[in-house]
């Protein structure tokens, strides 16, 4: 299909007047259709929303790639549309540790991407920092609400960590103040979150 035929598509099925220039723009990676858009674009081409979208990484992007309104996500993970409207629109999920297990069932993603599609990565690098410089047993709650992991394998995994985080300072120790950069603590500490995806995922 030529642009203007697209267009005329778009007008015609969804009431969306959409230039022939823009459906150009769309092609070239020069813009994108915003969410409407992109459902009615779809629609005209005889796919879906994910055909069209480059691997989703937000969460709205992964509810249109499903072909799912901000009401039908809402009810599905048990959340009022405007508080889970407003939750997308900062990129940050805020839902409690029912509502993500929802959340991670509908979305259907490996563990990772779901934390970053739930904007999530830097409040994880946060507790598990946390875990292993104080008493990891503190962390599992506020760590599960964010992941939906096993509490059992949760705890071993932040056992684990908070193991080997004590071990590089034990052994920093060990060699000596005149010796003790920190380096090694700073270095598990920059690394922690890869650590804990190693753990998870072995």
């Amino acid at each position: 299909m030529a642009p203007g035929h697209v267009a005329y598509g778009m007008r015609a099925q969804y009431g969306l007047l959409v230039s022939p220039d823009t459906v150009t723009a769309w092609e070239r990676g020069l813009a994108a259709p915003e969410a409407r858009e992109l459902t009615a674009l779809a629609g005209v081409l005889w796919c879906s929303p994910g055909d069209l979208m480059a691997a989703a990484s937000t969460l709205r992007e992964h509810r249109l790639a499903r072909g799912l309104g901000i009401e039908d996500m809402a009810r599905r993970v048990g959340l009022d549309a405007g508080a889970y409207r407003r939750m997308e629109d900062a990129g940050r999920w805020r839902g409690n540790e029912r509502q993500s297990a929802a959340l991670a069932d509908l979305l259907q993603l490996p563990l990772r991407d779901y934390v970053t599609a739930t904007g999530q990565n830097e409040d994880l690098a946060e507790l598990l920092r946390g875990a292993v410089t104080t008493r990891w047993q503190a962390y599992v709650k506020p760590t599960a609400k964010l992941l939906p992991l096993s509490r059992q394998h949760l705890e071993g995994v932040l056992d684990q960590l908070h193991t080997e985080y004590q071990s590089h300072m034990v052994a920093t120790l060990n060699w000596g103040a005149a010796n003790d950069t920190g380096d090694a603590g700073r270095d598990f500490l920059d690394r922690i979150v890869e650590r804990f995806w190693e753990l998870a995922h072995g």
